[in-house]
């Protein structure tokens, strides 16, 4: 696979970068299947209008915070590149806390029901990412260790591991399982959103060993850590969130 260039079109002298395109469409997919979603799940669509209209710029400032924070060696020679997202640089992690919290603001402004809302969001959070990480594929970024595997992503004559196309098509299969799950097995409010963060978890600590643009904490890569953090804990809440729906 070979990357045929950051550029999906331009406008008015404007390049239009396949990254923005990619996230756009992202948002307008989710936004469309969630609007369906929503009654199913006891959530007015104009309460999750709301969520979204919030949910875009707060997850983009979230993940952007995030990646600068975390290389902020390189932007601290240069403040300017911290708002030129055209070139890549939004971290899934950051987009998530960020959007996390927003998604709480907006429910208790809405009172809607939090762990409802935010089940709403999982299958299409996992779906957003299948298609938002076919954007390091243009952008030729993020990928893994050379290989002259048939897939290989290949940049400047070398082949590397499509850590992309791996997590992109975990993340797909991720949303169509959530989608079955919340159709037939869900039971209690937030179970679909602590299954998306063990199960996307447990794909990201595996995928980011073989990445070589990672920052390291000790033996494991940043993104590990957390990887491992965010399953523990999506873990407890998932069994506390059982018991407290038993319970009733």
């Amino acid at each position: 696979m070979v990357s045929p260039g950051r550029v999906c079109f331009t406008i008015f002298g404007i390049d239009i970068m396949w990254y923005g395109v990619l996230i756009g469409l992202a948002f307008i997919v989710a936004t469309i299947i969630s609007m369906k979603r929503a009654p199913k799940l006891g959530i007015k669509p104009d309460s999750f209008l709301d969520v979204i209209i919030w949910l875009i710029p707060s997850s983009l400032i979230g993940a952007r915070a995030y990646y600068v924070i975390f290389n902020w060696s390189y932007f601290a020679g240069d403040i300017k590149q911290i708002l030129n997202v055209r070139a890549g640089g939004l971290a899934v992690h950051g987009g998530l806390l960020l959007g996390i919290l927003t998604v709480y603001l907006v429910c208790r402004h809405d009172k809607e029901n939090f762990l409802d809302m935010l089940d709403l969001c999982a299958p299409v959070i996992a779906l957003g990412q299948a298609i938002g990480r076919w954007g390091n594929f243009f952008n030729e970024e993020a990928h893994g260790t050379e290989t002259d595997l048939p897939w290989a992503q290949i940049i400047d004559g070398t082949g590397y591991h499509p850590t992309f196309l791996y997590e992109s098509i975990w993340c797909f299969l991720l949303f169509l399982f959530l989608i079955w799950f919340s159709n037939h097995k869900r039971s209690f409010s937030g179970q679909l959103i602590c299954l998306y963060f063990m199960l996307y978890s447990f794909e990201r600590f595996f995928v980011e060993s073989l990445r070589t643009d990672s920052l390291m904490i000790g033996p494991l890569r940043q993104a590990q850590v957390i990887s491992i953090a965010l399953f523990i804990i999506a873990f407890i809440f998932y069994r506390y969130f059982r018991k407290e729906s038993s319970d009733k």
